[in-house]
């Protein structure tokens, strides 16, 4: 079975429900861009995909950057003076800013509250930070909690470690046809929060465990990695072998409710950014596309001036673009199996474009072939599309000069890549139209 097959064949509603399954599973994790949560949160993507695991100690440098310590955490409270625990982080990993170093004192308000980050403007939800790189610690709480809070002294508790250890990622390879490769790249290090992170790998580890039922042209590379250190990590690791790397996505943000948004590599041009941009276009959905910009996710490292890789990012509403971003809203009730679902088959017939993308040589260039004579008539009988798919076979003859890809033609043409591809295969079964030599 190859990719077109797959895409025929696959449910992508079923698989979405697959999908929110796994998401369901990972929220509750407590996940950092080192340490054990990040490690068991592979350990549930290894249940539908081999991983390989990776391990890197602290303070190797990558680039300009340093691996940091590994970050644990057991429990976090707050305390009255009655001994209640008001805060709590087993009600929610969200509580303790992530990364927070060891603590266990008591405090009065006026010098907690220098710890303590809410959002007003939300008054309900509570808020996501982290402190990665300067020691530090902190609590996440509703705007409501922090007013209730009463003038007296708390207990404060944060039984956490930063230590020597490791930055952990996973990797999954399929090998195709060729060694050349399609990365696909997600970030894995954020705790509760489902549509900034965990649609994301879901995404990855679902597109991961349907590619494998199939043969393909083009090799897939699967990371799963924390966010910035984890690709610049990867990056520094994999230096030599990034060459191989023709097309790439970042995925996250693909569960909510809003239009398919592509940013694009910072080539603009790259065959990943017009295959991305043709699936929207042809999706009859709104859509947006933006151009590169230095700043979001992973994308921005690959793109870096040395490497320019072509991996443009694919995403729902573009972060810091829903209110629910970075907060406790961010939930399961925020993810929806039918965007789930609608993020699989787009990404799905981006690859489906990727790996049929090929060129053609026209074997009777002068002039048109005749087509009635091949049977090609009789063999579109019967469909309305008629007329469209002998104007598509005309399009393929005229353009198939070794130079145009069928992606090429089919913008050029106004019509859908599916199309296209469909009329190509049409002619290459009666000998007009040859692959060009190598």
């Amino acid at each position: 079975m190859n990719i077109t097959d797959l895409k025929q064949k696959v449910n992508p509603n079923e698989v979405s429900h697959q999908m929110y399954q796994l998401i369901s599973e990972l929220y509750p994790i407590c996940r950092s861009i080192t340490g054990n949560g990040f490690r068991e949160t592979l350990h549930w993507i290894s249940k539908h995909i081999e991983l390989t695991k990776h391990e890197v100690p602290s303070g190797t440098q990558v680039f300009d950057w340093t691996v940091p310590r590994e970050w644990n955490i057991k429990d976090a409270y707050i305390k009255n003076s009655q001994g209640e625990r008001i805060i709590d982080f087993n009600k929610s990993n969200l509580h303790v800013v992530n990364y927070s170093v060891p603590i266990h004192q008591k405090i009065l308000l006026e010098e907690l509250k220098k710890h303590l980050f809410t959002l007003p403007e939300h008054p309900d939800w509570i808020p996501y930070r982290t402190s990665y790189y300067k020691e530090s610690w902190g609590f996440c709480l509703s705007h409501n909690q922090l007013l209730e809070l009463e003038d007296e002294e708390y207990e404060v508790c944060i039984d956490s470690s930063l230590e020597n250890g490791h930055l952990t990622y996973g990797e999954y390879y399929l090998k195709g046809d060729k060694p050349d490769e399609v990365l696909i790249s997600c970030h894995a290090c954020h705790p509760s929060l489902g549509n900034d992170n965990l649609s994301g790998i879901a995404l990855s580890t679902f597109l991961a465990k349907y590619l494998t039922q199939i043969n393909l042209s083009y090799s897939y590379r699967f990371i799963f990695i924390p966010g910035t250190i984890g690709s610049i990590t990867w990056l520094s690791l994999n230096e030599s072998q990034v060459h191989k790397i023709k097309h790439g996505l970042v995925l996250t943000c693909v569960g909510d409710s809003g239009k398919s948004t592509y940013k694009k590599s910072r080539r603009g041009d790259a065959e990943i950014d017009k295959a991305v941009t043709h699936v929207l276009k042809h999706s009859h959905q709104d859509y947006d596309i933006i151009d590169f910009f230095p700043y979001g996710y992973d994308e921005r490292q690959f793109c870096s001036p040395a490497f320019n890789l072509p991996v443009g990012c694919f995403m729902r509403t573009p972060h810091s673009c829903y209110p629910q971003y970075h907060t406790s809203a961010d939930n399961l009730d925020f993810v929806q199996p039918q965007s789930l679902a609608d993020s699989f088959s787009k990404c799905l017939s981006t690859l489906h474009i990727l790996e049929n993308n090929k060129k053609y040589l026209n074997q009777n260039p002068k002039c048109e072939p005749q087509l009635g004579k091949r049977g090609l008539y009789s063999a579109i009988g019967g469909q309305t599309d008629t007329k469209m798919t002998e104007l598509a076979m005309l399009w393929v003859l005229n353009l198939s000069d070794g130079d145009h890809t069928l992606l090429d033609i089919a913008d050029r043409a106004g019509m859908s890549f599916d199309f296209i591809n469909k009329a190509a295969n049409m002619l290459l079964e009666h000998d007009l139209v040859k692959y060009p030599p190598a």
